[in-house]
């Protein structure tokens, strides 16, 4: 008898903490996203922070080297086309305007996108999966 109430007491903890869950995450949107990148020999990472009402996308970029980068963008893909550009020239670290329906979709799925980093010889040079959470080295 004690154990069926302990158990009812544990079941009831844990409804009352998958109701307190944000509703962001409950229901698959994922407003921090990041990707390890890799190519050509290279390493690096960059997390995103998502917001849909204005329709924003921050980044920071964390890369061994910036000598002839010349641009990163989003991909739908691992060789699609450009959803975002970020920015109109390489920055570490930055913001930019994006369609909330654009915001919406990298939130909801972002495994579907890819981080592409272009150098002067080699568009997407260094590139990644996004995911959901934040990237490290």
């Amino acid at each position: 008898m004690r154990i069926s109430r302990a158990l009812a007491a544990l079941t009831a903890a844990a409804a009352v903490g998958a109701v307190s869950v944000p509703a962001a995450l409950a229901g698959g949107m994922h407003p921090v996203l990041g990707a390890r990148l890799a190519g050509m020999g290279e390493h690096g990472v960059v997390n995103l922070h998502l917001t849909a009402k204005p329709g924003k996308v921050c980044w920071a970029f964390d890369l061994p080297t910036t000598k002839g980068v010349t641009g990163t963008s989003i991909h739908a893909g691992s060789n699609r086309a450009v959803v975002l550009r970020l920015g109109t020239t390489y920055s570490a670290k930055g913001c930019t305007a994006a369609p909330a329906m654009v915001v919406e979709h990298l939130e909801s799925s972002p495994g579907t996108y890819w981080v592409w980093v272009n150098t002067k010889g080699h568009p997407g040079d260094l590139r990644g999966k996004l995911f959901a959470g934040m990237a490290h080295m």
